[in-house]
């Protein structure tokens, strides 16, 4: 058994709604917990590690509950193999807003479970027409918001010496399809601008993390993506689009 704790906001709530579901269609047993609090930044999880505040609702396997808890309860819940964290996406472009409290949540998390491997997660650049109230922030420009989030999730994770999930670049790959170019008509990987498309956007990350953290074999995954949220039904032609992408996930990571 493997046991992932996401510290989070909806953006690990899009990686982790699947994980659990295509690690087990691959034989691999895992515990996915998310800690979730909408727009969550790494200054305000620092904050309610102080305050030791129950703020975050626990989800599990994918599964949201009425439960409330604090990062003090579950961190000493479980023994964490793997513990991932991000910045709030509007605030991903700029370097000033990680620290210090990139610092002092990875030295804390060493501290409370010395055996974890900490990560990070790359968060996505919003659709090019996406309505987000900060993506004025970035001059309403994917490829800034991009670069910019980018390369500082690349200068933090490298500086404390952690890992990096990289979902900004698999979802931008993503984006280069035709099909998945909305200024060329193509589908939005994008359910609303910025949270990821349920059954797409979704299973891309959830592959990713697998491939990341348990270097997962992807081309035995048979779990198909559905979602109770949604009506749409599958097209098959855009999920071997996101599935060739993934294919090609080593070229993300390097």
């Amino acid at each position: 058994m493997k046991y992932i704790l996401a510290i989070g906001n909806s953006f690990s709530r899009d990686a982790t709604a699947y994980l659990h579901d295509i690690c087990q269609s691959m034989d691999i047993d895992v515990l996915v917990v998310n800690l979730y609090i909408g727009g969550c930044s790494l200054e305000r999880h620092w904050s309610n590690i102080t305050r030791n505040e129950k703020a975050y609702q626990y989800q599990e396997n994918g599964i949201e509950t009425d439960r409330y808890v604090s990062i003090q309860e579950i961190l000493h819940s479980k023994p964490w193999d793997y513990i991932v964290t991000q910045q709030a996406s509007h605030d991903s472009g700029w370097l000033d807003t990680y620290e210090p409290f990139t610092g002092l949540l990875i030295d804390y998390l060493k501290k409370e479970v010395p055996d974890a491997q900490i990560f990070m997660q790359q968060t996505w650049a919003y659709e090019i027409d996406s309505d987000h109230g900060c993506f004025i922030r970035y001059n309403n420009d994917q490829i800034h918001m991009y670069n910019r989030s980018r390369a500082n999730y690349h200068a933090i994770t490298q500086k404390h010496g952690i890992g990096l999930i990289p979902c900004g670049d698999v979802i931008q790959n993503i984006r280069k399809h035709p099909e998945f170019d909305v200024s060329k008509g193509g589908k939005s990987i994008c359910r609303d601008g910025f949270h990821m498309h349920f059954l797409y956007g979704r299973y891309a990350l959830a592959c990713t993390w697998a491939k990341t953290l348990l270097d997962a074999p992807l081309s035995k995954c048979t779990y198909i993506p559905k979602c109770c949220d949604t009506d749409e039904v599958l097209d098959p032609v855009l999920l071997s689009i996101v599935q060739e992408e993934l294919g090609l996930l080593g070229t993300c990571i390097s």
